[in-house]
């Protein structure tokens, strides 16, 4: 059995070793001279070991005091290493254990958004994943992201500062941090440069797009997904995952009813319908209209075109991509309608855009479908001519605003 002065009487040796004293507890003395206390037992016919701090920090007594307590739990079947881990997890707010319980919690999210945040994640979890979040410093997290930054991923860096600093917030609400590091960081990270989608906004360049559209070849899903995407102002996500039921062409006004939970800014999104989207969507019904999904990929019934179906069409249609994109087509559309002197407003609202005024945004919301629907149909009329290369219509001035 060790007494205090033994352990203090313990010296360094070419290689580690113990001096024993009872019921599991010994002193393991290294090479660089420290000295660990250790608690050596068995749980579910494993052998493991529990670290009960550094002499003379901890004392002989107190290092008793611990393995005695360690025994306890083995008395009563815990494991002492797991029960450990379970306490730090609890109160010091374990990094990886809460950001999982925070991102369970965003299931508004859509599946893109969570799939480029699990990446995110994994960034963050292999810097700090098993420490608690406390204890994590500002110096520390911009090391991370600076990392990230330096292979040329700007964006990538400030999402990942983005996500830890959400993390961190949700950890002070549930009173398990105190203070968000992140908030040290603003300034220290290049600032990301903003590129717009390419797009076409030349009206003489918008015909000959036009033409090749309708003359693509391929199944019908994606040919009319091609086609309606300039008359309806809708990101790819949005289009391609359309479903009939969200349909309304029989009615005096036909419109398309977006769900919340596939719009970016997660309400429901009505899209007047002009007579050509009209006649697009009539014709795809055909091939489509039996399943439950508008633009089905090939060979599925439960999956929609891919996320990059549009643009490898535009490719093989001889667009670049710093031409034009699926994207693009709002770029257009908006950079025109506005020229032509539509209300900056409705063009924001059929872009859905978020209105950051909230009285503006009820009012919006309330008042202008019909001014949307006459513009819809105009822009719609407008690209009939650039098709047909009528150069009125091609040499358009700004007209008076709507």
């Amino acid at each position: 059995m060790l007494t205090e002065i033994a352990v203090r009487a313990a010296r360094p040796k070419e290689k580690p070793y113990k001096v024993m004293d009872k019921r599991g507890l010994h002193l393991l003395v290294k090479p660089n001279g420290a000295r660990l206390w250790r608690f050596r037992y068995w749980h579910n016919k494993v052998e493991k070991a529990l670290a009960l701090g550094v002499f003379p920090d901890v004392g002989l007594k107190r290092a008793r005091e611990k393995r005695d307590d360690a025994r306890k739990l083995l008395a009563d079947g815990i494991d002492p290493s797991a029960e450990r881990k379970a306490a730090k997890a609890a109160v010091g707010g374990a990094f990886r254990l809460l950001a999982e319980e925070w991102f369970a919690k965003q299931t508004h999210l859509a599946p893109s958004t969570r799939k480029k945040n699990g990446g995110e994640l994994r960034a963050l979890y292999k810097a700090f994943g098993s420490r608690p979040l406390p204890s994590v410093t500002a110096p520390e997290l911009l090391a991370v992201v600076r990392g990230i930054e330096a292979r040329g991923t700007r964006e990538t860096a400030h999402r990942v500062c983005s996500i830890f600093s959400r993390i961190a917030r949700y950890a002070i609400a549930t009173g398990r941090a105190e203070r968000d590091v992140s908030a040290d960081l603003r300034g220290a990270l290049a600032a990301v440069v903003v590129t717009h989608h390419p797009a076409i906004t030349d009206p003489k360049a918008i015909g000959p797009l036009l033409r090749a559209l309708d003359g693509y070849e391929g199944q019908p899903a994606t040919t009319h997904a091609l086609r309606l995407a300039p008359l309806v102002f809708l990101r790819p996500g949005e289009l391609r995952a359309a479903k009939w039921s969200e349909f309304d062409l029989n009615a005096a006004e036909p419109v398309w009813r977006v769900p919340a939970e596939r719009m970016k800014m997660k309400e429901m999104h009505i899209v007047p319908l002009s007579r050509q989207a009209v006649a697009l969507l009539r014709e795809l019904q055909v091939h489509t209209g039996g399943g439950e999904l508008t633009f089905p990929g090939l060979g599925s019934e439960v999956r929609p075109i891919s996320e990059n179906t549009i643009n490898a069409a535009l490719r093989r249609l001889g667009y670049s991509k710093k031409e034009m994109t699926g994207h693009g087509f709002r770029t257009t559309a908006s950079t025109l309608l506005n020229e032509q002197g539509w209300h900056p407003d409705l063009i924001e609202l059929q872009l859905a855009h978020a209105e950051r005024n909230k009285v503006r945004a009820a009012y919006n919301k309330a008042q202008r479908l019909g001014e949307r629907r006459k513009m819809m149909q105009a822009w719609a009329d407008y690209l009939d001519g650039l098709r047909a290369g009528d150069k009125k219509v091609v040499g358009k001035k700004r007209a008076k605003r709507a």
